[in-house]
């Protein structure tokens, strides 16, 4: 049966090649079921044959957490008999999280990246772990994890326990569509708990897969909305008679920022052949919200490619502790679980996130101000009607959130295991006040095509681009002109929606 499933949805070798952001959107969007590599299974059976060979030759020597325990009980030796159950405490005992479930798709996401490290062999781990960490991911078999609990530092020890209890047959999994108990689970397919050996609770709760996770999946949706800031504000702009020479490329050569320079080619090219723009009646400058489009999308966009980078070295890197390298005779003690990277990575892609909202709702109030000869509110009878007067409270509202959640995370450490673990990067926060930054700024850029577009209406019989005419276009078909007062809750829920359901690229493919 996985044969023939293999062929419908193909395969992806784990541990073959560098892992990279693209390939992780690929596996994850197009279904392909796991394999480890043979490559990948010679790394870890060798890694697992050393630690046992080293641990059967010198009964003497204390390696952390192998027959140690854990952080601040370092220095407590633990029987030889009793290293495989101290596995099995190890996960009871760190499963302590709380709040809301991880969604499916960022567990997934841990799955998958929690397989990668470990397939680098340098963490001990038996191949039957790595395994049936691959038939989770591949029956979609997808533990239950809860969003708080982990201070980012010594790991997600919380949510990376949480991810491994149904190992040994414990805890809760997501399966066809139901909350179940994994033991449960484990015996309709046949599966045997896993037996755990030295150190494997330490591998597989130790490393950075939660933060990950949330950074593998904001900075593509992310990259996604930062397109649409330039197609929506293109629409403002001609929505507000806006003047075209700000994006001259000369202006952006003698600035050569990446992102300035991509932006301002990006609103060239949307508005390329636009009646609006090349009318003569503007004025000679227009509010910075318009005029540095190209300055302020580009320096987020900038961020995130920099965000995206120290993201992607994280999923092509073994975060776990101790590490064991055979061939060099080591098994040495570090910090590779610190999440330090991340945490500011979070933090910085969080305030670009919300100067991009900042901006978006800047140009929603511009256009709602009765200038340049556009309505007041952008309807025809404002007093009998409000127009879309409160979409730009709601805008404000969110915006006003984003500024508050972008107080830095990673400036906040708090002391854990009784001072052993006495400086913690708090990532773990960051990452999921960084998603709640996301999702915000989706609803900010969908007032402003809500609002952008009505503008537009009021500019006919001219015409814009056929970039933003072909995108206005399919955009009514979902949303309609406001003639007269109406819940625009929905309005704004079918906006969001449509940025979700549709892509930029669709629109520069169909109409350039």
């Amino acid at each position: 049966m996985m044969i023939d499933v293999a062929v419908k949805r193909g395969e992806y070798k784990v541990g073959e090649m560098p892992v990279t952001l693209e390939r992780i959107h690929r596996v994850v969007s197009s279904g392909e079921l796991l394999v480890i590599s043979p490559a990948a299974m010679e790394r870890i059976r060798r890694c697992r044959g050393y630690l046992d060979d080293k641990i059967s030759q010198d009964e003497t020597a204390l390696f952390y957490g192998i027959n140690t325990g854990f952080g601040y009980l370092q220095q407590v030796r633990i029987d030889r008999k009793e290293i495989q159950q101290l596995q099995y405490n190890l996960l009871q005992s760190h499963a302590c999280g709380v709040g809301e479930k991880v969604p499916k798709e960022l567990v997934r996401l841990m799955l998958l990246t929690k397989i990668e490290s470990l397939s680098r062999g340098h963490s001990g781990v038996q191949l039957e772990t790595v395994q049936r960490l691959v038939d989770f991911y591949n029956h979609d078999v997808l533990p239950v994890v809860y969003n708080q609990g982990s201070l980012g530092a010594s790991g997600d020890l919380s949510p990376l326990s949480h991810l491994s209890l149904p190992l040994i047959g414990m805890g809760e999994v997501y399966f066809e569509g139901k909350i179940l108990p994994s033991a449960q689970v484990l015996e309709e397919f046949g599966w045997q708990p896993v037996t755990l050996r030295s150190k494997e609770g330490l591998s597989l709760i130790n490393g950075t897969q939660f933060m990950l996770s949330y950074g593998v999946h904001i900075t593509q949706r992310a990259g996604a909305l930062f397109r649409w800031a330039d197609l929506i504000a293109s629409i403002s702009v001609d929505g507000f008679n806006g003047n075209l020479q700000p994006f001259n490329a000369l202006i952006h050569q003698v600035r050569a920022h990446e992102g300035q320079l991509s932006t301002a080619a990006a609103m060239r090219h949307y508005l390329e052949g636009s009646e609006i723009a090349l009318s003569k009646e503007k004025q000679v400058q227009d509010p910075y919200s318009f005029r540095c489009i190209p300055q302020v999308h580009g320096a987020s966009k900038d961020t995130l490619a920099f965000v995206e980078k120290t993201f992607e070295r994280e999923a092509d890197s073994v975060t776990d502790n101790p590490n064991i390298f055979p061939d060099e005779d080591e098994i040495l003690s570090g910090g590779n679980f610190h999440g330090q990277p991340l945490a500011l990575g979070f933090d910085y892609l969080a305030i670009a996130m919300a100067e991009i909202g900042n901006i978006s709702e800047r140009r929603t109030y511009q256009l709602l101000s009765g200038q340049r000869g556009l309505p007041l509110f952008l309807v025809d009878d404002p007093g009998l009607h409000s127009g879309l007067m409160i979409p730009q409270y709601t805008a404000a509202s969110v915006v006003s959130e984003n500024k508050q959640l972008c107080t830095p995370a990673s400036v906040d450490s708090i002391v854990s295991s009784n001072g052993q673990e006495d400086h913690v990067s708090m990532g773990a926060n960051g990452a999921t006040k960084c998603l709640r930054v996301l999702d915000n700024l989706e609803k900010i850029l969908a007032i402003e095509l809500l609002t952008a577009a009505q503008a537009l209406e009021f500019r006919r019989p001219a015409k814009s681009s056929a970039i933003v005419e072909g995108l206005v276009g399919c955009y009514r078909e979902q949303v309609s002109f406001n003639a007269q007062d109406r819940v625009l809750s929905v309005d704004i829920d079918k906006t969001i929606q449509f940025l979700r359901e549709r892509k930029v690229e669709e629109f520069e493919n169909l109409f350039s």
